[in-house]
Order: structure tokens, then C-alpha cells, then sequence
């Protein structure tokens, strides 16, 4: 860790100026900021780095490490990380993966203890953490807080282990952030009572005003399957302390493009304030969550980045802890430890299974309900159809885009969940995943009934992964930890999920990334029709239909 200065036009966030100077880093710590000129034309920007607010390392099928090696490109020096995914899993022996992968690396991950696992009642997980699970994670330095409280409803009815978790965290002084789709009023006004901080899940600026007017901070969201920036923005330049920039779940391909810095490079085209911007992408983090990252401070860890402008933030190099670990859109140095195949951090435990076990017999239903599956969103809509049937069971309806989607249990063997999606436009063949929130268990949808065997039997085979077949073709990304992540280099897990990608979207599906919003078909947390091993579930009544 060598002493070095850096030379450009350093932003002071707080203070809200920019000036020309030099900042000089000894032992990994800013020494000392020097004040040369004012603002220099054509010299580029130093700024603290950026802090992702809220993801799942999980949703970049990668493992912490090689997450870190893509994001520092994009000037991110740390993330809040909820480890929900692999915990609903493995339980705490998937959330200590996690944490031991991310110290491999010099980048700053801050994991959070995961609230509720399982999510909900009404499916299976592979595991649970119980009131003293979290307790005694939350009593760990390196977790900074409690993971989003999906259960809102045991917040709200004063669910006995839900608040010992809320407890728990206040006791030890550390932030509960929330999660609270559609939630207004009195019932958003209870849930903030209970001691929850944040929402991330505001998909109108009506409620994330609501909520900001309450005391609650919002973090404005902008994934690869929930788009909510153009929604939120605008709010930031009235309430910017209250607001942040997180991606919640970002997909490899999306990974390796952008990540905060695009954000704000949005932020400017929409005129908001600079220091504003700023003051989300990198400093509120810090405040709220009490992180051990810079803020480009003297005595600071030196965690700060070099943006060519503030117009396209352009990244040209990433500092942390004075470590120089990314410049001109690449890492620098060999600091990723790969890890091999490891059967321990996985639960698979189902048989193949039959075509036979896929039919949905028809029985005079004159409707069907249908889940209606809305682009860049999470949440879906109810909808009826006529039945399309063929010797006494229903199948898919290619004609009006009414697709059979299945959920298989992965832990054990089960009666298969079966219902209809609309909106996936696949023609033919079929995609599977066995990424599919919160409990990953396997869900699939097709043209037809041998084409979702095939793929759920491919997923099943890899102990995990992500299928597309149809048209004589047939493409896997393995995902062996966790049924989650692959374990090989980040660059190439893109280039894989790049190509099943467009080979979905090759067998006619017109969704933006088809993927994620499958993996979300299964979340029964987010309103307003799912589809759990279990059976198809009311997210607005929270009960099966």
C-alpha cells in the first residue's frame, strides 16, 4: 500500500464546491487535500466512490468476489448486500459463503442478516432463520443491519418473531430496512413506527412522497427487472438527504455495461443538482448504514474515483483503501480468488421428472386466471382467459400468448405447481431457472409440455442453472453454488447469459430480460397474482386462490 497524490478537480459533496487540488493518500488513508486553483476546465473529477444501496450480490450469478471485480470498473467501492437469496437456501452456512468469499477481495461488501427466511408460509425454502439466527448475525461487526422486512403484514398484526427481529437490531443499534410495495397511509405510517428506516420498493413518486413525507428514506431503484428511476427521480432534488441509488437485483450482462455512475449520468440529462446526485450515489449510504467507507475526507479511508466528467461519469480509475483497483474499464492486478465446486453450499435434492407429471386437466373450466407479466416491473396483474385444451388438459395458447408456467420444488419431491402467464411471447421450446425468488425453487414456462420437462430436467441435472431449448437447440449456464452463482470468471458468465438471453428472446419472447422477470413469477411478497411450489397465490389477500 504505497503513498501516492492524485491530481484533479475534487468534489467536496457536503460543502457543495469543487475545486482544483491535489489529494495525497499515505498508508491507505487521505493524508492531506490541497486547494491549488479553482475549478480547472478539461481536468477530471476525483469524488468519493459510488455505494450500491441495496442488491443481492446473488442476482449477478456471481459470487461476491467476482462481483467485486466488475463493479469497482464502474467506480463502485461498496455495497449493502442482503444475502436473503442464499440464505432462503442454505440457511447461515450460505450467508457465512458469502461473507468469506466477499473478504477475499479488497472491496467494501456490508451484508445485512436476512429477515425473513423463508419469505413466506406458502412455499418451501431450503432453510430458516429463526429470532436467534438473525440475533447472532447481527451481532457480527461485518453485518450492518436488517435485511428488508418483507413480512409487512407480521409487522403490521405485531407477528411476535417478526418484531423480536426488529428488536434485536435496534437493541444493537444497527437500521432495519424496509420493504413495502403499495403500502400508504396509516398501514406505511405502523410499519415506519416499528423502526424501519428505508423502502425500495416505490413504484410511483404519489408513494415515495407519501413515504418520504413520514420520515422514511427511499432508495430509487433501477435493476434488470424493476425500473423505478424515472419515477423517483424527480423527487431527489427536494428531499436529498433522504434518498439514495440502489439496482436491488443486476444481472451479469447489465453488470458488466454500468451500474450507479449511469444513474447519475441519467440524473444530470433530468437536471437534478449535481451535489444532490452525489449526495445519494456516494454520501447517504455512508451516513445511514454507518459505513467504514470514505467520503473523501481527510483521515478517510482512501475510497474515491476518478471520473473523466460529470456529465457521462465516465470512470477512469477506482481507488480502496489507496488501492488502485480499476482504471479505464478494467480491474487491475489478479485479486479474485476463484473458488472451486463446492456440493456444500447447494440444496438439490428432487428426482427428474415425467412429462405426465406437466398436465393440467381440464375439468369445463370456462376461465383460467392468468398472471399478466408486466416488463421492467415486479409486480403483475390478474387476468382471466378461455382454456386451450387438448385431450382433456389444458395447454399452452401460443395463439394469445397464455403460456403454461410451472414451479418445481427443489428440496424434495412434490406435486408439481402449475398455472398460465401472459406476456412471455415464447413461441416455441421452453425456459427454466432455478433462480427464482425468494426460495429458488425451479420455475419454468413453455410452448408445450415436453419442451418444460426437458428444461426443469436440465436445471435438476446441473444442480442449478438457467435453461433455454427450442428450435433443435439447447443452451445451459450453470449455476452449481446455490442453485444461485457461478464460480467462474464474471466476464464470461455475461458473455453465457448474453447468449441464453437472446436465445429466449430468439424463441419469441419480447420481454427486456426474460430471466429476471421469470425469476420473479415465484415472489409472493410483491402483489399482485404469483405462483409458489405450492400453488398459484394472491399477493393483495396473501392467501392461495
Amino acid at each position: 500500500m504505497g503513498n501516492f497524490k492524485v491530481e484533479g478537480n475534487i468534489i467536496n459533496i457536503t460543502k457543495r464546491n469543487i475545486f482544483f487540488g491535489e489529494v495525497a493518500v499515505e498508508d491507505g488513508k487521505i493524508k492531506s487535500i490541497t486547494k491549488i486553483s479553482e475549478q480547472k476546465e478539461g481536468a477530471h473529477f476525483i469524488s468519493p466512490g459510488f455505494i450500491d444501496s441495496h442488491v443481492h450480490i446473488e442476482s449477478s450469478m456471481l459470487i461476491p468476489s467476482e462481483f467485486a471485480r466488475l463493479a469497482v470498473v464502474h467506480g463502485i467501492v461498496s455495497t449493502i448486500s442482503d444475502p436473503h437469496e442464499i440464505a432462503n437456501v442454505c440457511g447461515m452456512e450460505g450467508v457465512e459463503f458469502m461473507i468469506e468469499n466477499g473478504n477475499t477481495v479488497p472491496f467494501k461488501f456490508n451484508f445485512g442478516a436476512p429477515s425473513c427466511v423463508p419469505a413466506t408460509v406458502f412455499e418451501t425454502a431450503g432453510a430458516e432463520l429463526n429470532h436467534d439466527d438473525v440475533k447472532a448475525l447481527l451481532e457480527r461487526p461485518e453485518i450492518k443491519y436488517l435485511s428488508e422486512m418483507m413480512n409487512f403484514p407480521g409487522v403490521l398484526y405485531k407477528d411476535e418473531e417478526v418484531l423480536k427481529k426488529i428488536a434485536a437490531a435496534h437493541q444493537l443499534g444497527k437500521p432495519v430496512d424496509g420493504h413495502a410495495p403499495g403500502l400508504r397511509g396509516d398501514a406505511v405510517q405502523q410499519y415506519i413506527n416499528a423502526g424501519i428506516s428505508t423502502d425500495h420498493e416505490c413504484f410511483t413518486a404519489e408513494e415515495a412522497l407519501d413515504k418520504l413525507q413520514r420520515g422514511m428514506k427511499i432508495l430509487i431503484r433501477e435493476g434488470s427487472a424493476a425500473k423505478n428511476f424515472e419515477a423517483l427521480i424527480d423527487l431527489l432534488n427536494d428531499w436529498p438527504e433522504m434518498m439514495m441509488f440502489c439496482s436491488d437485483d443486476k444481472h451479469p450482462d447489465s453488470l458488466v455495461e454500468n451500474h450507479i455512475n449511469q444513474l447519475c449520468a441519467r440524473a444530470v440529462e433530468k437536471g437534478i443538482d449535481i451535489f444532490h446526485i452525489l449526495k445519494a450515489a456516494c454520501i447517504n449510504p455512508i451516513l445511514h448504514y454507518k459505513l467504514d467507507v470514505g467520503s473523501l475526507q481527510i483521515n478517510d479511508d482512501a475510497d474515491f474515483i476518478v471520473l473523466e466528467d460529470l456529465k457521462n461519469f465516465k470512470v477512469k480509475q477506482t481507488y480502496i483503501n489507496g488501492l488502485l483497483l480499476a482504471e479505464n474499464g478494467k480491474t487491475i492486478g489478479n485479486w479474485v480468488k476463484h473458488v472451486e465446486d463446492r456440493e456444500s453450499v447447494n440444496h438439490f435434492d428432487c428426482s427428474l421428472k415425467k412429462v405426465e407429471d406437466f398436465t393440467y386437466p381440464f375439468t369445463g373450466q370456462k376461465e383460467i386466471p392468468v398472471i399478466e407479466a408486466l416488463d421492467g416491473q415486479l409486480i403483475t396483474n390478474r387476468l382471466s382467459a378461455k382454456p386451450k385444451v387438448l385431450n382433456q388438459n389444458i395447454i399452452s395458447d401460443l395463439e394469445n400468448d397464455v403460456l403454461k408456467m410451472v414451479v418445481v420444488n427443489r428440496y424434495h419431491d412434490a406435486p408439481i405447481a402449475i398455472s398460465f402467464v401472459k406476456n412471455f411471447g415464447l413461441k416455441q421450446g421452453a425456459i427454466a431457472s432455478s433462480v427464482a425468488h425468494d426460495s429458488h425453487n425451479i420455475i419454468a414456462l413453455g410452448a408445450d409440455d415436453k419442451s418444460i420437462c426437458e428444461a426443469v430436467n436440465l436445471v435438476i441435472a446441473a444442480t442449478g442453472g438457467v435453461v433455454a431449448l427450442g428450435n433443435g437447440k439447447k443452451e445451459v449456464l450453470a449455476l452449481p453454488v446455490a442453485g444461485l452463482m457461478s464460480n467462474h470468471n464474471g466476464y464470461e458468465v455475461a458473455k453465457s447469459y448474453t447468449s441464453i438471453d437472446q436465445f429466449a428472446k430468439d424463441l419469441g419472447s419480447t420481454l427486456l430480460a426474460p430471466f429476471m422477470t421469470l425469476s420473479f413469477m415465484a415472489l409472493l411478497v410483491i402483489p399482485h397474482l404469483k405462483l409458489s411450489d405450492k400453488g398459484l397465490f394472491d399477493g393483495d389477500e396473501f392467501k392461495f386462490v
